[in-house]
C-alpha cells in the first residue's frame, strides 16, 4: 500500500518529516525534525542538534510526505481507483510550511497515533467479522 495521506496512519512514521503543530505542553509546539522512532504512546523526533520524546495524546502533528510522480497518478487513474480524502486527514495542504511543491502537508491528531506501531501498521482497517 502507497503512502498517501489516507493511509498515514496506517504506515510506518520513521523517517518522515514531522511538526508539531498544537500540544497540551506549549514547549512541544514548532519542534520540527525527522522521526527517528515511535512507541506507543510517543514520536522521538530528531531536530539535529537535539533528539525530542514528544508525547502523542494531546498533540497535532504535521507530515510531510512526498507526492506521486505523474507515472503513478497516471497508474492509479488506469487502474479505475479514484482517490478520496477522508475527513479523518483534513489538514491536507500542498507547499504549506517549505514551499515545496513536491510535498503534501498532512495534520493528525495525535490520538488516532496511539497505539503500538506494530499493531497500527498492520491492521486493515475495521472488520466486518464479529
Amino acid at each position: 500500500m502507497a503512502l498517501t495521506p489516507e493511509t498515514l496512519v496506517r504506515h510506518e512514521l520513521n523517517g518522515l518529516r514531522v511538526r508539531v503543530v498544537e500540544s497540551t505542553n506549549p514547549d512541544n509546539v514548532g519542534i520540527s525534525g525527522r522521526v527517528v522512532s515511535e512507541t506507543m504512546r510517543t514520536l522521538v523526533v530528531s531536530t539535529g542538534d537535539r533528539v525530542w520524546r514528544v508525547p502523542k495524546q494531546g498533540t497535532t502533528f504535521e507530515f510531510a510526505l512526498p507526492q506521486r510522480t505523474d507515472e503513478a497518478a497516471d497508474a492509479e487513474k488506469a487502474s479505475g481507483t479514484a482517490p478520496k480524502l477522508p475527513s479523518e486527514t483534513a489538514g491536507l495542504r500542498s507547499g504549506q510550511s517549505g514551499g515545496c511543491e513536491d510535498v503534501a502537508y498532512v495534520t493528525v491528531d495525535g490520538a488516532r497515533l496511539l497505539s503500538r506501531p506494530a499493531l497500527r501498521t498492520e491492521k486493515a482497517g475495521v472488520s466486518t467479522w464479529r
